[in-house]
């Protein structure tokens, strides 16, 4: 079984960020990684507030600029999706993978969450094309037009608000005649002239060939359907971490999210978890990257104490 000092699951911008970091402190490290390097960001077209790139970088560009840091380093990869993760009696984590087993005296989880989607025709193929979950990172492109936002609670109005300071108009779209979210996020929302709502309504299919075009809608109650032209959809129906992992190992708010303190600690030693997989993440890269930053100088901490106590017991056990 191979061994390293540090085990990083999940190649986004925490991991990659991570690996440099305890790479950089001359610890063998290795990182998982089942999907697509630099996770959401690889699949973004165009990255305008990552700091240092005036006119923006394209997301693939940018994960992979993070991969080849961290491997000049010497940072190991490992394209093999993680099917366990034990604890094992000395201490050390036992990560399983179709590939094999592998061993780490400290594990840094980043596996991330996945945007709930609506799994309807046109969003796969029209993603980055003006089909978006983050309004933070996209609203800007679509500038003096009208676009959509689905969902009901308070990501969909608090992004919603924030759409409305770029888009002419912006259509919430709810399956429900009322919405979840906090009442002074609906007190905005309804009080916001760029704002108009329709309630009773699934998007059932998105249109266009390079770009978003319009939407067809159906409405639950009368099932009447109807086209609305917008240049981009923002959906907001949830996230699902990928904490399944974690379950036994550490403690997990409600949601799903992993626990951790100011250092990225869970609540089991030798477990940090950061970026969109702990609970209250900015969900966005550059916070991601200063997670993965801080997890890897706490891991090092920990590998730094555990390395001192072996060797107090060393010389104890000498002088007997």
């Amino acid at each position: 079984m191979k061994q390293y000092d540090i085990a990083i699951i999940g190649g986004g911008g925490a991991g990659l960020t991570a690996a440099l970091y305890a790479a950089r402190a001359r610890r063998s490290t290795i990182v998982f990684e089942g999907k697509v390097t630099g996770g959401q960001i690889a699949t973004t077209d165009l990255v305008e507030n990552f700091p240092g790139f005036p006119e923006g970088v394209n997301g693939f560009d940018l994960a992979m600029a993070m991969l080849q840091q961290a491997e000049r380093f010497g940072t190991e990869m490992a394209y093999e999706p993680v099917q366990s993760l034990e604890r094992l009696p000395g201490g050390s984590f036992r990560i399983t993978t179709d590939g094999g087993a592998y061993e780490a005296r400290a594990v840094i989880y980043t596996a991330g969450a996945d945007y709930n989607r609506l799994g309807i025709p046109g969003e796969t193929e029209l993603t980055g094309k003006g089909v978006s979950w983050c309004a933070t990172c996209d609203a800007a492109f679509f500038a003096g037009q009208e676009v959509a936002v689905v969902g009901g609670g308070d990501a969909a109005l608090d992004e919603g608000l924030f759409v409305t300071r770029y888009a002419s108009k912006v259509h919430v779209i709810h399956r429900r005649d009322t919405l979840r979210a906090s009442q002074i996020l609906q007190e905005r929302s309804f009080a916001n002239p760029r704002m108009s709502f329709t309630w009773d309504t699934v998007v059932e299919r998105i249109n266009g060939t390079d770009q978003v075009t319009s939407l067809d809608l159906r409405n639950v109650k009368t099932g009447e359907t109807t086209n609305l032209p917008v240049g981009a959809i923002f959906i907001f129906i949830g996230q699902t971490p990928n904490s399944h992992l974690l379950k036994g190992l550490a403690e997990l708010d409600a949601g799903g999210h992993a626990l951790v303190d100011l250092e990225m600690r869970t609540s089991l030693p030798g477990l940090f978890a950061a970026g969109d997989i702990r609970t209250k993440a900015a969900r966005q890269l550059i916070a991601a990257a200063g997670d993965g930053a801080t997890a890897a100088i706490s891991a090092e901490h920990y590998l730094n104490a555990l390395d001192r106590a072996a060797e107090h017991e060393g010389t104890l056990a000498t002088a007997r």
